[in-house]
């Protein structure tokens, strides 16, 4: 029965007490060997449960020493939050083609030469340019509000005079089309739960043409988020060719369930209505980067970075500044160390993601006759999160040699590597061969903040910062100081 007792603790460890109860009960000790019996088997059921989880693969067990090295270093240093508060306050939010946007760069280009990085420089793109302007809307019936809103990126105004129109409340583009003879003249308003992020946000990137279609004079959403504290979602939206352009915007969360309600009700809703949103022509932004140039192989390039552009709400801490800086830290801190990495490490900050990806094309383009010796892209644009490890998208040759590598950050609970994963970024680099992963985290919170006023330096958590800079560069570092290029 003891031996028995014992198998079964092993395998059952949520049901420790159980087991340890029906042992103790078996062989008659006194109470003071009860104790240390107790302690003994935890000492060691736990130490046997991770045992396996903490086994080194055989190319992590030649980079144990380096990697501890990065990840004490990640962990116990705040300068690279500190860098991310700093600039986060000093610049603000950084929409492409803003004034703000350009300054950011211009500084982490001054900073990355500070950091001492190698061949730092821009490379220029031209991006597009939208400007929001003065917002707002009042609800006028079936009682008074004011609503907070959201115009959505690339959205046209209303006028001078704003607009006003009574709200037709739809649940799904095929209730829109149904209906479509009760929409004329009205202010269509797609009250839609978030399920996923891709199935809802075509609500916000198409709903105004399809307003449009049958007569819409404005088209309002419902945020594409899960939750909310009055703090409506932005982000980009697009109108087609040969249909009517109508403003379009974001209200939250509470605003448009309460419309729902009301419409279910049969009470009628009026809202009044006014937006500034411009379009201009393109303008110059630049993808900036910085680098350790490789010991022996300084042409074979791993790549690391997010995009640096953001909404204009909020301060794009986790969307994607904390990305960024995270990346950039990464490659600071191998430098820091001494570090010689057999291949050149670049950190690169993308602009115009968030209404264009411009950036991640003209990286592709500018470095087209390279990529053969782009040995693995890296992407962080889920926030800055506790890390849990990497999608990665390549050969099941690579997964199994950076499954392997990911051992080495089973001590901060971040090594787990599974197959699918990359990032917008870096996307079209991917299609032209090269292998990439995303750092993925836990995204619970995530879209609390996304897009939205909330995305501000305060939610970013200093400890899930430096693990996920210490699980960027571990994974990094690796992958450029093996003896042999990961394979493609």
């Amino acid at each position: 029965m003891l031996k028995k007792s014992i198998f079964l603790f092993f395998i059952h460890v949520n049901g420790i007490i159980f087991y340890f109860q029906s042992l103790v009960k078996e062989v008659q000790l006194n109470k003071m060997n009860k104790i240390i019996l107790i302690f003994t088997l935890l000492s060691v059921g736990f130490s046997t449960n991770n045992g396996n989880k903490n086994q080194l693969g055989e190319i992590a067990k030649k980079f144990e020493k380096n990697s501890n090295l990065i990840i004490e270093k990640a962990m116990n240093d705040s300068k690279g939050y500190d860098r991310l508060g700093e600039m986060l306050d000093t610049f603000g939010p950084r929409l492409s083609g803003s004034t703000n946007l350009e300054k950011t760069l211009e500084w982490i280009l001054d900073e990355m030469k500070k950091d001492g990085l190698d061949n730092v420089h821009g490379e220029e793109v031209m991006v597009p340019k939208w400007v929001r302007g003065k917002e707002s809307a009042t609800m006028t019936a079936p009682w008074e509000k004011d609503l907070v809103i959201l115009g959505l990126g690339g959205s046209v105004g209303t006028g001078p005079k704003g607009l006003k129109g009574e709200v037709f409340v739809v649940n799904s583009f095929d209730d829109l089309k149904s209906r479509a003879s009760e929409a004329k003249g009205k202010i269509i308003l797609y009250n839609v739960p978030f399920t996923t992020y891709g199935e809802t946000v075509q609500y916000r990137y198409r709903g105004a043409s399809e307003a449009a279609k049958v007569g819409g004079i404005a088209s309002l959403i419902r945020s594409v988020g899960p939750y909310s504290m009055n703090t409506p979602h932005t982000g980009t939206s697009a109108y087609e060719d040969d249909v009517k352009k109508i403003p379009h915007a974001a209200l939250t969360l509470e605003d448009a369930a309460m419309m729902g309600r009301m419409a279910d009700r049969g009470l009628k809703i009026k809202v009044s209505l006014y937006m500034e949103g411009r379009s201009f022509g393109d303008v110059p932004s630049q993808n900036v980067m910085g680098e350790i140039i490789g010991s022996e192989f300084p042409d074979e390039v791993i790549v690391l970075g997010g995009h640096i552009d953001s909404w204009d709400a909020g301060q794009g801490a986790h969307d994607d500044g904390g990305g960024c800086v995270a990346a950039w830290e990464a490659v600071k801190i191998i430098k820091e160390l001494g570090l010689k990495p057999k291949r050149t490490i670049r950190a690169v900050m993308w602009t115009n993601e968030e209404n264009g990806l411009r950036g991640g094309n003209a990286y592709r383009d500018a470095h087209m006759d390279e990529l053969d010796d782009h040995i693995l892209a890296m992407e962080s644009d889920a926030g800055v999160f506790k890390p849990s490890g990497f999608g990665f998208s390549g050969p099941d040759e690579s997964l199994k040699i950076l499954q392997d590598i990911g051992s080495l950050l089973y001590r901060i609970d971040s090594g787990i590597i599974t197959k699918g994963g990359g990032g917008a970024d870096i996307g079209p680099i991917m299609k032209e061969g090269v292998p990439g992963m995303g750092l993925k985290v836990d995204g619970s919170r995530y879209f609390w903040y996304h897009h939205t006023t909330a995305d501000t330096f305060d939610k970013v958590d200093k400890d899930e910062f430096n693990r996920c800079v210490a699980t960027m560069a571990v994974m990094a570092y690796v992958v450029a100081d093996m003896d042999k290029r990961l394979p493609r």
